[in-house]
């Protein structure tokens, strides 16, 4: 029988971590980034924020520095930098970074595609080294579905389907009010890169994200069809409107091989922001068997992400994985899933007249 225990969960560290400069003192930062460095034993050599109040706060609390400015942040030698800011301010801090510097940028990598190429113009020309937060492919249970993926465990994969009726609780981030992308742009694009991190890249996309009467966010509901050709079934269904209990509600992918298959819970949707425990099932030998997990998406899929950013800067890993230009097909698709969702459905024909 298959030791499952033996799948790949984690990214190790290097032996020195390098120290990383942070941009943004948000949530984002306070709930997963810093305490993703705590965890991994990376040193913080200082937070910038345009608000330097809540960069000082945000600073004493977890014990660095806060830059007056933003040339005091750009100023340090040998770290890394984390952009952890809104996709609008993006650009602007890569311009600001020394040439051939080492970056983690916070997704998307941009607002739209017309802002990831900008983006990867500046990357390519200032010669920098940047990754995507792209967390999703880190967690412990998407790296052993990839390293199963990888062993063959599943064969050949012809089935993906990714399932959710959730309750999302749009209201606590009131910047999404005006948004005329949410749902795909800041939500599902976390499971299309996902797929393509197993399956690669489609060569098309049928796409409808709409609202809600009960919500005020412009898109919450989402399905997609992606075209793998005729041997590859991929289908995603996203409702985050599903307000009826936690009893039918689900955040789960099913991936189904020639061999074996996979299913995929993930728990921190469910119930947000308290979350439950992820899950992964396998049958790769005639029954399902349950993973044990050494984390969650969130954070543990953080510490995969920045430890891989770390070994690459530290000569350990010789490529980024989800780096920049990776993520700009990411980028490519979630485009066309709009592109996509403004044009009608094939029509059908109406009865013939009497």
């Amino acid at each position: 029988m298959t030791d499952l225990t033996t799948l790949r969960q984690t990214v190790d560290m290097p032996d020195t971590p390098i120290p990383v400069v942070i941009f943004g003192a948000g949530s984002i930062v306070t709930d997963a980034h810093l305490p993703a460095y705590r965890d991994l034993g990376v040193p913080i050599a200082g937070i910038y924020d345009p608000d330097l109040a809540k960069a000082r706060a945000v600073a004493e609390a977890w014990g660095t520095t806060a830059f007056a400015t933003l040339e005091d942040a750009v100023d340090a030698d040998g770290v890394i930098y984390d952009l952890a800011v809104p996709p609008a301010a993006i650009a602007s801090l890569l311009e600001a970074l020394p040439d051939g510097a080492t970056a983690i940028i916070q997704k998307p990598l941009g607002s739209d595609l017309a802002q990831a190429d900008a983006i990867m113009q500046i990357v390519e020309r200032k010669g920098l080294h940047a990754a995507v937060n792209f967390q999703l492919r880190f967690a412990p249970m998407s790296l052993a579905l990839k390293d199963a993926v990888d062993q063959g465990l599943l064969g050949d994969v012809v089935d993906f389907d990714a399932s959710l009726a959730l309750d999302t609780p749009w209201n606590l981030w009131a910047f999404l009010a005006d948004l005329p992308r949410v749902e795909i742009l800041l939500h599902s694009i976390h499971y299309l890169d996902f797929v393509r991190d197993i399956l690669g890249n489609p060569v098309g996309i049928h796409a409808r994200t709409m609202g809600h009467p009960s919500s005020t966010v412009s898109n919450t509901r989402t399905s997609m069809m992606l075209d793998y050709g005729d041997a590859v079934r991929c289908a995603l269904s996203i409702n985050h409107n599903h307000a009826f209990g936690r009893k039918f509600q689900a955040c789960e992918f099913r991936i189904c091989g020639t061999k074996g298959a996979a299913y995929l819970k993930l728990g921190v949707n469910l119930d947000y922001p308290n979350g439950e425990p992820d899950e992964l099932w396998l049958n790769v030998d005639g029954e399902w068997r349950q993973v044990p997990l050494v984390g969650d998406w969130f954070i543990a899929a953080f510490h995969g992400r920045f430890a891989q950013v770390q070994r690459f800067a530290a000569g350990l890993d010789p490529q980024l994985e989800g780096a920049a230009d990776d993520a700009w097909h990411t980028m490519a698709l979630v485009e066309a899933a709009y592109e996509s969702s403004e044009q009608p459905m094939h029509p059908i024909k109406e009865a013939p007249d009497a």
